[in-house]
Parts: C-alpha cells; structure tokens; sequence
C-alpha cells in the first residue's frame, strides 16, 4: 500500500516539473487578452460618448467686468473677474507697483492702502467692493511732487532699510496720525471713553503692530511717525529756525 502511495506521489511531481502543455498555454493568454479586453472597455466607452454636462453647482469661470476705482484722485475703468482682489488690481491692471505683495494673508501690512480714509490690508478684499470709493496708496501720499510730511519724516530718521515694506509703513502711518487726531483710541490707551491727549511712543508701536520690518527698522519708524506728529519735519524745523531768527532780533 504504502509502495502504490509512494508511486502515486512521484507520478504528480513527474506531473509539476514537465512544461505546460501548450493547450493549457494557449487557454491561459486567451483569458488574460479577454480580462484585458473588459478592463478597458468602460475607458474606451467613456472616450466615445458625448461630454455630459457639468453638473449644478460645479465652478464655471467667471467672465471680467467693469470696475472703475478712484485711486489717487484719478479714475481707473478696468475689467475685472471678480475674485480679483484690490491689491492684484493696484499692481497688475491699474499699474501701481508702490503697494507691494508680501503675505498675501494680510500678515505683513506690506500692501496696506487707504481706502475712504481708513487703511486696510488689500489682499484680503476684493477690487469689486471699492467702486465709489477713494483709494490712496503710497504714489498718492506725495502732493504736486513734494513729499508729505511723513515721507521727510522717514527719510530724515533712516526709517527704511530694504524699503520693500515702506509703501504699507508710510500709509499705515498716515491713516494712524488721522485716527488720532479723530480722537481714535487703541488698546494702550488709558482710558478709551476720552480722546487720547498723547501719541506716546507706545501708542505709535501698537498702532502700528499690523505693519511687519522685517529689516528691524522700528525705533526708527516710531521716531519718524513722532517727528511727524509734532510737526518737526523740514517745514516745522525753517519755521523754528525763523522763530529764533526774530526772538534774537527782538531781544537785540
């Protein structure tokens, strides 16, 4: 019995060791071509029927319209999507490289404008939303080519170093004086129902913590904006120098 088991057992190894048959071959690459054959067929069909179309609800692009924004006491008719946010309009349909891109999370206040008189960051809205208003940015600080008070203030205090965040400094910092002279108070302040009587240099730091340097200019920036407010720019400084000036011709 157990020889015929034994002989039985050799028989199937003699069987597994000899080649496949070439019948049994033959069936094996008929069925692998005929899986093949059905695994592409939904991807064939899919290339032949017409496109469906898109349903409710899918993002469709949005095609430009005119937007007009008043920018520096000039207007600008522009077309617009309107996902174009103000800063992207400023820069790149309206021409006004001063308001720089930095963030683009309005982190940084490097693209702060002023917008009806209140400084906003401008990437983080849309151009849309400021038809009628005014805008100002840092090319309109200046008037009939001579520099704002601020701007001297900034340069005679070395209040920039690469620049690239000063355009958002200079008009983070108009708006900040306007505030205050508005009776606007922050957080610093002492007691918030009555106007601020100081621009202390604290005050100045936490009105101005939205606008990042990077460069590390800050003392800098708060002595600008202080010179500034107390009106000891060059026009302030001519004006105490003729000051002096009649003081010595009186008392001699």
């Amino acid at each position: 019995m157990a020889r015929d088991n034994e002989c039985e057992h050799s028989g199937d190894e003699a069987a597994l060791r000899e080649p496949l048959s070439q019948p049994s071959r033959r069936r094996f690459l008929q069925s692998a071509a005929a899986a093949a054959t059905v695994g592409a067929a939904p991807h064939l069909r899919a290339q032949t029927q017409a496109p469906v179309a898109p349903a409710a609800g899918t993002a469709q692009t949005v095609p430009p319209r005119p937007v007009t924004l008043n920018v520096n006491g000039r207007s600008y008719a522009l077309q617009l999507e309107p996902r174009v946010t103000l800063l992207d309009a400023l820069r790149e349909y309206a021409g006004l490289m001063g308001t720089k891109k930095g963030c683009d999370r309005g982190q940084c206040g490097a693209c702060t404008v002023i917008a009806n008189g209140r400084r906003i960051n401008s990437c983080l809205t849309l151009a849309v939303m400021h038809e009628g208003e005014t805008i100002t940015t840092v090319e309109g600080l200046a008037s009939n080519g001579a520099l704002s008070p601020l701007q001297r203030a900034f340069i005679e205090h070395d209040a920039f170093q690469c620049g690239y965040c000063t355009p958002g400094q200079l008009c983070s910092a108009t708006a900040l004086l306007e505030e205050f002279r508005n009776g606007a108070a922050s957080v610093v302040t002492a007691d918030i129902r009555r106007r601020p009587t100081k621009l202390s240099d604290d005050e100045i730091r936490e009105r101005m913590s939205g606008n990042i340097c990077r460069c590390g200019a800050y003392a800098n920036i708060v002595a600008a904006i202080r010179a500034a407010h107390n009106g000891s720019g060059q026009n302030a400084s001519a004006a105490d120098v003729d000051h002096d000036h009649h003081d010595h011709h009186d008392h001699a």
